[in-house]
């Protein structure tokens, strides 16, 4: 996919900087529009018959301008900040968030360009961890140092903060995704890890330097945390808390959660063993459980490649959905839309065909996956 080039960023800011377009109602307007830019541009009458789109969602048409200027503001002091703008249609962007329906459509990082890594494992817990439970994460990401994945937490106290200090002593890249703008580290003592973990990894937000950092933040980046992992480890958690919140959300997103089960007479540990007797986690009881969940190799080991399908008998168009769709494991109507460059009228004929022969499944979201 090539990159999206800079009127496109312009237009893609200036939407997603508008009041009431969250990311549901922004991928609405996009599929149906064709792009942020053509909803600016197109009809009203047309524009008015998009799904999800009222009387006050067009009235954002009227803000270009405003929304524009805004977008431009960012893109400099993104240049001036040495801070990037991913696009959700950007192939920099995490390939893991694009299944996501609740998905970040925009996120703000400062670290490696790319944020696709070839393993990833999530660590959460309390930011009031023990001793114990903050031994045992580094015990956790030394023994994960074998796979070599990117070790991607919160930056909070507790736990999380013990897991990135854990990656960068094992020399893993680490990824925070924070609750705070991406020009705000928080909390502020955390500066050093932070700026220490951007040389092989990343902190990344979803919020655009200047917002305010909001209470509602915290919960909602937990989603991005479950959604970038591949296996979710919970080490301390208490009967509620964010940490719960985020295996909750991994869960949902049928994720690998793994659970350290610990003293009955913690508080701390409620949490993970709930999450054991519920079975929403296996109990996590080194490594292996990892790499035997997640079919990952270890150095010397012989992985066995997937298989590629062959779709010449296919005609064009659906060579190139089938190939998008094996390449991606499962992607929405309007990226494979963007990345075949084939009109959505003609894209949604062809998946309908090819979901009667049992090649493709329609999955929530406007989402299709590859069945063959």
């Amino acid at each position: 996919m090539a990159k999206p080039d800079h009127e496109h960023i312009r237009y893609f800011l200036a939407l997603s900087l508008a009041p009431k377009v969250g990311p549901g109602v922004f991928k609405a307007i996009s599929a149906y529009a064709g792009s942020p830019k053509n909803f600016f541009e197109i009809p009203k009458g047309k524009a008015s018959k998009i799904p999800k789109v009222g009387p006050k969602l067009l009235a954002i048409r009227e803000s270009k301008d405003q929304l524009l200027r805004k977008s431009d503001s960012l893109l400099e002091l993104a240049e001036k900040k040495n801070f990037q703008i991913r696009t959700y249609l950007d192939p920099h962007f995490p390939q893991r968030l694009k299944s996501i329906e609740d998905g970040p459509i925009v996120l703000f990082s400062k670290g490696v360009d790319d944020l696709n890594f070839e393993k990833s494992i999530g660590i959460v817990g309390t930011r009031s961890a023990t001793e114990y439970g903050k031994s045992v994460t580094r015990k956790i990401v030394e023994d994960l140092a074998i796979y070599k994945p990117i070790i991607i937490s919160g930056l909070a106290y507790g736990i999380d903060i013990e897991a990135h200090r854990a990656a960068l002593q094992a020399g893993l890249p680490t990824m925070a995704v924070m609750g705070s703008p991406i020009d705000q580290i928080y909390p502020a003592v955390h500066r050093k890890t932070a700026e220490q973990l951007q040389e092989n990894g990343a902190l990344l937000s979803e919020y655009a330097p200047g917002s305010k950092m909001m209470p509602g933040n915290f919960p909602a980046r937990n989603r991005i945390i479950a959604g970038l992992s591949d296996a979710l480890i919970v080490v301390e958690a208490a009967a509620k808390g964010g940490a719960l919140i985020t295996a909750e959300i991994a869960y949902s997103y049928d994720k690998e959660i793994f659970a350290v089960p610990g003293n009955l007479q913690s508080t701390y540990s409620e949490g993970c063993n709930h999450l054991i007797k519920k079975m929403k986690a296996s109990i996590y009881t080194g490594p292996d459980d990892i790499g035997e969940a997640l079919f990952w190799s270890k150095p010397g080991e012989k992985a066995t490649p997937k298989p590629k399908l062959d779709f010449s008998n296919r005609e064009k168009e659906e060579q190139a959905i089938l190939s998008h769709l094996q390449e991606k494991g499962e992607s929405e109507i309007d990226l494979i839309s963007y990345a075949t460059e084939i009109p959505l009228g003609i894209l949604s004929s062809k998946l309908l065909s090819l979901e009667f022969e049992g090649i493709v499944k329609s999955l929530p979201g406007k989402k299709f996956k590859l069945l063959v």
